[in-house]
């Protein structure tokens, strides 16, 4: 059993669409292979597969690929440092 990895991810502005978070988080090369990713069925947002690739990503949802996770999270929320 392996432990899922976890990306903690500042959310700029209001939202990020989810073929290019998962690019900007790292687990893909560009938002097509984003698109890609997403077409494919193994994206979940908040436990449910997510199939619309531009799908908006808001602070406080979760995105999983495979074994790895990507939190979001606003950079006004408290106790998290905007870099």
């Amino acid at each position: 059993m392996t432990a899922m990895s976890r990306v903690e991810f500042t959310l700029e502005r209001d939202h990020v669409e989810l073929n290019q978070l998962l690019k900007l988080a790292g687990l893909c090369d560009s938002g097509g292979a984003g698109k890609a990713l997403v077409a494919s069925g193994v994206v979940r947002v908040d436990g449910v597969v997510e199939l619309r690739k531009t799908c908006k990503i808001r602070a406080g949802q979760s995105v999983a690929v495979g074994d790895t996770e990507i939190r979001v999270h606003s950079a006004s929320t408290p106790g998290t440092a905007a870099r």
